[in-house]
């Protein structure tokens, strides 16, 4: 099942929601090879796709947090790197077997879990935060070394 991504989603900052969409937009992409049996073929492009979101997204949304000075960046980071070690193990077993059936169908359950649970969840509880405290969401100048959202 495709994942949609709606304007409820959107945390007021134009270069994480834009990073977002594009993350529907990858999953998305690799659920339809999946349907199509093509799942082993994408799944290299997946990887490298991801390799680099993380870090441009993450650093982007940390780079935010601590900005505000949110209180909830120690637990928010925690995810982050919680599904940081997770890809990890993914790369790992992905370099040692290849793209097996059962390393892609763990990509795209962990990638489901993060969608459906840490931006309507975690980022938006960081957009409330924002909001309640009167902190511009947007823009957001971003770190050194993280490329803007295409």
């Amino acid at each position: 099942m495709l994942l949609q991504w709606t304007e409820d989603l959107s945390i007021g900052n134009k270069v994480i929601d834009g990073q977002h969409k594009e993350l529907y937009d990858r999953v998305n992409a690799f659920i339809e090879a999946m349907q199509q049996k093509k799942g082993r073929e994408e799944m290299g492009g997946v990887l490298d796709f991801l390799e680099g979101y993380i870090v441009e997204h993450f650093g982007t949304e940390e780079h935010l947090m601590k900005g505000m000075a949110y209180s909830g960046y120690a637990a928010h980071k925690a995810q982050h790197e919680a599904f940081k070690n997770t890809f990890r193990e993914i790369i790992a077993k992905y370099n040692e077997k290849g793209p097996t059936l059962d390393i892609i169908i763990m990509t795209n359950a962990k990638l489901g879990q993060w969608l459906r649970n840490h931006i309507p969840v975690a980022d938006k509880e960081l957009a409330a935060f924002a909001t309640s405290r009167g902190v511009a969401v947007h823009p957001v100048a971003r770190p050194a070394g993280v490329a803007a959202a295409r």
